[in-house]
């Protein structure tokens, strides 16, 4: 949800006046900032996120300091930006000739659209309004705006909305409970990905810039440190890189696309949700990633064979089956549980350096290309200067594996580093999905019991079909060897789960 260009009242001209210049383990950076999709949002851990909170962290990297945020409420923060208690007030602002609070310069820049249901006529003259009720989230720009429309379209009437986020307030629109939306056009394709079936065709009003604001009477040298960071980072990549970590990846998918997931997620996930579940308590990683793999890798079909003979609902190779001590690529509880450890040992083979999200997004396309290719593809990245740890920069480095002048050079040889770059972003945005539409995992201790007993039970059948291939090749009379391959983490060290008894 966005929350841009409140209502900033005229006057107090003590605003920002009061909180000392902050300074290494003295004073910390106080940032005023409101929820929302752009500006601040907490995870189901309570760790926060959001495109203008990490680029307060940025600032306040750069000046030493730690960070202090003021969360208010939409419908307080007009309140609250009238008091002398932050340095700077980011929640997707914009700036207003009625108000003597200062302003950064721009950072981004964005305006107020109208959102309605594809099955409805397009409204594309502001003066359709007169006599519709439109929806609003309470204490937003678009509040503002449609609170000026309404004096002159007759009969038009403005609905604002307290509770919930501005997904929830368009889910409405997408199931036809409502009939108009009023959003900021920088969340359309973030929506559009979760409600398919929305559409935009109506500007509420003219582009305006995004700014922080820092009261009436900023400190001096604050002010001037913010605007030299403003325009280091529109022009060093620092913006690009953040903007591309939230909305980079959202515009892949095709709405036939979100709409047959939306659907498998109802009749086709359930079947699997358990395997996924038991590979979360084995490995760590959030069972709806695993799924998010799985379903680009197979659209969930045990059964997915490929030309190359890549096989399974995860879709693992030969070798790396061979790898995994995988006997069954067809068996998804085997595969499942495969792949969720394949993918933890590329994580865990990147260097300590390379943070979360891009780790896992960098070990993503080393599970589609191989780690012998992403390890070459990162040299690269250094010999281009570009950072091997940002997934950003990767993204424009794994293509150049499939041009000849550059695999021509290359030990490792050619490979579709461009595929490995449309998985992740694919997965990415099918994992968003998940995670929008289905409940993250805390077993209870009961359901931790029954996931020991289902990896038991998984592991028996691997076991099971490894003395019948056994007892086929010694018939046929063929001595089979088995390659060790990579040493793969156990579940012995994971707490509270111990690893498979061997019934044997």
């Amino acid at each position: 949800m966005t929350f841009s260009g409140l209502l900033i009242a005229a006057g107090c001209g003590d605003i920002g006046s009061h909180l000392p210049f902050p300074t290494p383990a003295q004073h910390d950076l106080v940032v005023l900032t409101s929820p929302g999709l752009m500006t601040y949002t907490t995870d189901e851990n309570g760790n926060p996120a959001g495109l203008e909170y990490d680029l307060t962290q940025a600032f306040a990297q750069e000046l030493g300091v730690g960070v202090k945020y003021i969360v208010a409420e939409p419908d307080d923060l007009e309140s609250q930006l009238d008091e002398a208690r932050y340095h700077l007030a980011a929640a997707w602002l914009s700036p207003r000739a009625d108000s003597d609070n200062q302003a950064t310069p721009a950072i981004f820049q964005s305006r107020d659209i109208l959102a309605q249901h594809e099955a409805t006529l397009p409204l594309t003259e502001l003066s359709q309004l007169a006599g519709k009720t439109v929806h609003v989230m309470a204490g937003s720009r678009q509040a503002v705006t449609l609170g000026k429309l309404k004096t002159r379209l007759p009969g038009m009437k403005v609905v604002e909305i307290a509770q919930g986020d501005v997904l929830d307030l368009l889910e409405k629109l997408g199931n036809r409970q409502i009939d108009y939306v009023a959003i900021d056009e920088s969340v359309e394709d973030i929506a559009n990905q979760h409600i398919p079936n929305l559409r935009t065709t109506l500007p509420l009003g003219e582009t305006t810039p995004v700014v922080w604001l820092l009261g009436a009477h900023p400190n001096a040298e604050l002010k001037a440190r913010l605007d030299s960071f403003i325009e280091r980072v529109q022009h060093d990549g620092t913006l690009a890189r953040l903007e591309d970590r939230y909305l980079g990846h959202v515009r892949r998918l095709e709405q036939p696309d979100i709409v047959k997931f939306l659907g498998e997620i109802e009749t086709t996930l359930p079947k699997f949700r358990k395997y996924f579940q038991a590979a979360q308590a084995l490995t760590g990683l959030d069972w709806r990633l695993i799924a998010a793999i799985a379903y680009h890798e197979s659209h969930w079909d045990p059964n997915a064979t490929s030309y190359t003979n890549v096989r399974g609902i995860m879709m693992l190779t030969e070798e790396t089956a061979d790898r995994l001590e995988v006997t069954n690529r067809l068996d998804p509880g085997e595969s499942i549980l495969a792949g969720a450890r394949y993918l933890n040992l590329l994580k865990e083979q990147l260097p300590d350096d390379v943070a979360e999200p891009d780790r896992t997004w960098l070990a993503l396309a080393g599970y589609n290309i191989g780690p012998g290719h992403l390890n070459t593809a990162r040299a690269l990245a250094r010999q281009l200067k570009a950072d091997p740890n940002s997934w950003y920069d990767m993204k424009g480095v794994l293509p150049k594996l499939a041009q000849p002048k550059v695999y021509q050079q290359l030990k490792t040889g050619r490979a579709r580093g461009g595929e490995a770059v449309i998985l992740v972003e694919n997965i990415r945005s099918y994992y968003d999905i998940l995670q929008r539409n289905t409940q993250p995992f805390a077993p209870t201790p009961r359901a931790a019991e029954g996931l020991k007993r289902l990896v038991i039970e998984v592991e028996e059948r691997r076991k099971a079909y490894v003395k019948r291939t056994t007892t086929a090749r010694s018939i046929a009379g063929i001595n089979g060897t088995t390659d060790p391959g990579l040493k793969l983490p156990g579940t012995g060290s994971i707490p509270g789960f111990a690893a498979p008894v061997d019934s044997d």
